[in-house]
């Protein structure tokens, strides 16, 4: 069997765990017309990239068996439309009577963010803390690389896992840099972003004259 007729079986059976769920070896086996072998190797693979588990049940004749199924991770092999959902709520909020709805709720992430990291970076030397905010980013999916440079900084985000809200909401994009500067307290400006064409977010943070001295 060829690695993309394997692939084609593992998705299968993936779908089938989803629509019937939990099922045994037997039963897959008949389902999909090949040999238990076969659908053990298929398990073996599902299983050690975390996509199910098994546990066993007892039956009313004959020995234990195992039934496999599918574990939280799998949830990711499905179609969401979160970001379709987000938008249409946004927009909603930015329908509002007041205006400014969205960069009202913005503004309240930042703050929420800002009070939820601030605690690790005071007192700490402005390296520390963009390392910090580093470790922060990439931990929320942003693929971040930063490096110092003459007079402070240069930090990228390569991903923006919120990328469908900030093509439509500069507000995400701007929040974010607020959220930087008051974090890292010194003045950051961003020089390129993936919501406006560029090929990653770049931020260049200056680190004040004392510090340099």
């Amino acid at each position: 069997m060829d690695m993309e007729q394997d692939s084609s079986t593992r998705k299968t059976i993936v779908k089938m765990l989803k629509t019937s769920g939990p099922l045994g070896v037997g039963e897959m086996a008949k389902r999909l017309g090949i040999t238990e072998m076969a659908v053990r190797r298929h398990l073996n693979t599902l299983e050690r990239d975390g996509y199910i588990d098994s546990r066993i049940v007892r039956q009313s004749m004959g020995r234990p068996m195992n039934i496999y199924r599918l574990t939280e991770a799998a949830e990711d092999l499905f179609p969401k439309n979160y970001h379709t959902l987000t938008l249409d709520l946004l927009g909603e909020l930015d329908g509002g009577t007041d205006g400014g709805g969205v960069g009202k709720l913005f503004g309240r992430r930042k703050e929420k963010l800002q009070m939820k990291y601030e605690s690790g970076m005071e007192g700490k030397p402005l390296e520390e803390r963009v390392a910090k905010l580093a470790d922060i980013q990439n931990a929320n999916g942003y693929m971040v690389e930063w490096e110092r440079t003459d007079d402070g900084f240069v930090l990228k985000e390569f991903n923006c896992p919120i990328s469908q809200v900030a093509n439509r909401y500069e507000e995400a994009c701007d929040c974010e840099q607020q959220l930087f500067e008051d974090l890292l307290d010194t003045k950051v400006e961003r020089t390129e972003c993936l919501a406006k064409g560029g090929g990653k977010c770049t931020y260049h943070i200056k680190e004040p004259k004392e510090e340099r001295d």
